[in-house]
């Protein structure tokens, strides 16, 4: 599909077919989009999480918000966290992977390839709001990547706000693990009545929001 129309008619789903799932193959696709997601000097702050047993959305119900439970009927979820700390440890394992892959191949300079990154390492150690916001941004830039290649395959989505994260890292267990959700997603196919689907999408005009700086 050429990318503009795709994008002139994805939408946000609202009513989903709890019966129809996402197929393993493309639940893989999906996965593997946001495993290769770009982020900030390669960081990779993130884990996703997939829920896609009824007894674990049960489990997580506690923590949606109202407006949101319609779209506990999708069949599978993803839930994004990010990490509270960043630790040399992590830093190490993400410089063993590149240099695996060879990433640093022919590199002759004395300093660390990675030595940008490196500067975080400490940088948010009396910061962790900010922290929080950094790998968020990180997280997000996968969560736009995986709404497009969802809707690339056929498969909704609804981008979900709405829960009461502090509860969910609760229910999840994601504290004792130094980590945080932020966000999650929604992924099936729409129900026939789904509210959503016979609206025209609405946008702001180019000139709105697009302007050339020369």
């Amino acid at each position: 599909m050429d990318i503009l129309e795709l994008m002139r008619t994805r939408y946000t789903t609202k009513h989903y077919d709890p019966n129809r799932r996402v197929s393993d193959q493309d639940m893989d696709t999906l996965l593997e989009v946001l495993r290769l997601s770009p982020s900030s000097t390669n960081i990779q702050p993130w884990k996703f999480y997939v829920i896609d047993t009824p007894k674990m959305k049960e489990r997580i119900m506690p923590a949606v918000k109202d407006f949101n439970i319609e779209r506990m009927q999708a069949p599978q979820l993803i839930i994004f966290t990010v990490p509270t700390c960043f630790s040399e440890e992590f830093f190490d394992e993400l410089y063993r992977q590149e240099e695996a892959d060879g990433r640093y191949k022919g590199w002759k300079s004395p300093e660390r390839p990675d030595v940008i990154r490196l500067t975080y390492s400490h940088k948010f150690d009396d910061d962790p709001e900010g922290l929080f916001r950094y790998a968020s941004n990180q997280a997000f830039i996968a969560l736009g990547c995986v709404t497009v290649a969802a809707a690339a395959i056929s498969v909704d989505s609804t981008i979900l706000g709405g829960f009461d994260f502090d509860k969910l890292d609760e229910i999840l267990g994601f504290k004792a693990k130094n980590e945080r959700s932020v966000v999650g997603i929604a992924l099936g196919y729409r129900a026939e009545n789904d509210s959503n689907a016979s609206r025209p999408k609405s946008r702001l005009p180019r000139k709105r929001v697009i302007e050339f700086l020369r």
